[in-house]
């Protein structure tokens, strides 16, 4: 019986992935034919499926770019460089993107020892950095072992000496995979999805506006109140309430 579902569920997944690249498809000739509305169309279907991939993302975001819909395709585009923080397609449509944002705000430059650190960090991540600290781990056992069972002298100092240096560079990999861990959770970007809006100084209507914001302008979600309003912290450091519907997360899938 176990047998039948394993198979009838191979089946049903090799129908579904068959489906998928046919949707993908239509979508790239829809987008070929200047269609970009019902390429948009074809390529969300999948998202509903919940099928994601940078190559997905990355058409959604040239397609609301051509129909130059800023905030839809700049989130997917940084939803695209999620998956593929490399990529020098994705990085360069990006760009392009953010120059029709109406907001021009300086980002707050990093200095000093901080910036050296947080560079290191984000080199790999987190699950790199621990794979990276383990296999540091594992060499420094067979170095012990090395020195535990040579007779030489020589051999057994240049084997203590390398192990516990290997041990060194272990317990750093394994700091940069603590701090990369604590970088991601703190990481909570989002989009400005209205065209305009207002921070506010408070979660409430009463209170003063702090400053506005207008549709595709990158943010950073501090907290949630009621889940109608949230504070964000915008790249020059300046902090806000904004309603929790004019932004759109993009952690959220």
């Amino acid at each position: 019986m176990n047998k039948i579902k394993y198979i009838l569920a191979f089946f049903i997944t090799t129908i579904t992935i068959a489906q998928n690249d046919d949707i993908f498809n239509k979508g790239n000739a829809f987008y070929n034919e200047g269609k970009f509305q019902e390429a948009i169309t074809m390529y969300e279907s999948i998202l509903t499926n919940n099928v994601h991939s940078a190559e997905l993302y990355f058409n959604l975001a040239n397609s609301y770019y051509k129909l130059n819909r800023i905030a839809p395709s700049i989130f997917y585009y940084e939803k695209a460089l999620q998956l593929e923080p490399k990529d020098s397609d994705i990085l360069n449509n990006l760009a392009f993107a953010q120059n029709m944002t109406i907001d021009a705000i300086e980002k707050v430059p990093e200095v000093g020892f901080s910036k050296f650190v947080k560079g290191i960090t984000n080199t790999f991540s987190i699950d790199v950095w621990a794979i990276i600290s383990v296999s540091f781990v594992v060499l420094f056992v067979f170095l012990f072992l090395g020195y535990y069972f040579s007779y030489s002298t020589v051999k057994k100092r240049l084997a203590f000496v390398s192990s516990f240096v290997i041990l060194f560079f272990a317990f750093i990999a394994l700091f940069f995979a603590f701090q990369k861990n604590a970088i991601d959770k703190k990481n909570n970007p989002a989009i400005v999805f209205s065209q305009e809006s207002d921070v506010r100084t408070e979660p409430n209507l009463r209170s003063e506006s702090a400053f506005q914001l207008h549709e595709g302008t990158k943010v950073q979600v501090l907290e949630n109140y009621n889940n109608t309003w949230t504070k964000i912290q915008i790249a020059n450091g300046k902090t806000g309430w904004i309603a929790a519907d004019d932004i759109k997360l993009l952690k959220d899938i």
